[in-house]
């Protein structure tokens, strides 16, 4: 599993350094599959439109227990290439939980898969962006299909 996350990073740095000129932006997203987490977007071409990519953290901690998330996955907008979109895509969100939230040895990791579909803001200069979405989650624990979250960030 560890072999796969790294492919998957590797994979998103080399589209992300091969698409310098493509819109990238920084957002802060609560609810979604981070939770409450900081993620970086890219586009893979020199596009506004198309196939992308995102990667983020987040997460909480009580009284040293803590949970982490990272949230991956690939995003496609659709629509001209203005300003508003609508966005579709899938990924996986590896969880890292420790202290009092675990079982047994104080240490639990598992992942859990999530699509998105929803509407984004992103302006074809630099400026505010705008995300809400609907994000089913599935994993070991069922399906949930009424999820979803907001995101607020900056296109650079």
């Amino acid at each position: 599993m560890k072999k796969c996350y790294t492919l998957i990073l590797a994979i998103f740095v080399i589209n992300t350094v091969s698409a310098q000129k493509a819109a990238k932006s920084m957002y802060f997203e609560l609810g979604g599959p981070g939770l409450a987490s900081l993620n970086f977007d890219t586009r893979f071409g020199p596009r506004e439109n198309g196939l992308g990519g995102r990667i983020g953290f987040g997460g909480f901690s009580i009284d040293g227990s803590g949970v982490v998330f990272i949230p991956v996955g690939l995003n496609y907008l659709i629509g001209k290439e203005t300003k508003n979109y609508f966005e579709v895509g899938a990924g996986i969100t590896p969880i890292f939980v420790s202290g009092d939230f675990t079982d047994d040895d104080g240490t639990f990791t598992s992942t859990f898969g999530h699509l998105n579909f929803g509407y984004r803001y992103q302006p074809q200069t630099a400026g505010f962006t705008f995300r809400a979405f609907i994000t089913p989650i599935f994993g070991s624990f069922g399906f949930v299909p009424y999820y979803g979250g907001v995101s607020f960030g900056y296109k650079f």
